[in-house]
């Protein structure tokens, strides 16, 4: 299918520590990858390095063949779940995705509720997120990662507060995400995640990226 990202020679440094020490990555389109690492071993700020976030200190990131920070600042067709998601505390839901989505307004109230409905959630509830458990926060976090149908989807530890059954929920939405084409990169501490989602699995330890798994 061809790649999708591209990641030559990727380095970045804050003040005199170095977080992402030459980094050479690419991901094929429709694949899901893993990629596991304590934390702190420098996969959120790879992560927001792919989303425009963080400007590289050297290297290259492509996305569809278009330059981070020379043919593009931030790539358009990318959904990410970075950290923990920060909602207005006093409204809904759909509120909440509403809000956010009138940044770049290119979807519906209805692919907004759609949204809400595929993570498990109530889309017509009128209960505040503030009131929400972490799960549920982090439910929504989800779907606004996949309300506007991006072709990429980073999500960092998107698992952390579900239960169970979320977990589950999750996975098999992931699956459904991956059959439609979409290409996700997947951080966990999960170790059965990354064996039932993962086609490729990379090792992340103090900056340097290694393969564990490849197809």
């Amino acid at each position: 299918m061809g790649n999708i990202i591209e990641i030559n020679n990727l380095g970045k440094s804050f003040k005199d520590a170095n977080i992402l020490i030459n980094i050479n990555f690419s991901v094929e389109k429709g694949k899901i990858i893993g990629i596991i690492g304590r934390n702190g071993s420098g996969k959120t700020v790879l992560f927001k390095c792919i989303c425009g976030l963080n400007r590289p200190t050297k290297g290259t990131i492509k996305i569809n063949n278009r330059e981070l920070g020379k043919d593009i600042d931030i790539p358009d067709r990318i959904g990410a779940i970075i950290e923990n998601p920060g909602f207005i505390p006093n409204y809904n839901a759909f509120k909440n995705l509403k809000f956010l989505s009138m940044i770049k307004n290119k979807i519906e109230d209805k692919q907004i509720l759609d949204a809400i409905a595929l993570v498990g959630l109530n889309p017509k509830s009128k209960k505040h997120v503030g009131k929400y458990s972490l799960g549920m926060r982090q439910r929504l976090g989800i779907a606004q990662a996949i309300m506007e149908d991006p072709d990429i989807l980073i999500l960092d530890e998107p698992m952390n507060g579900l239960d169970n059954d979320g977990v589950q929920d999750m996975r098999r939405l992931f699956l459904k995400l991956k059959e439609q084409g979409k290409t996700i990169l997947l951080a966990s501490h999960n170790k059965e995640d990354i064996e039932v989602l993962c086609d490729v699995v990379y090792s992340m330890d103090k900056g340097i990226l290694k393969v564990l798994k490849s197809e």
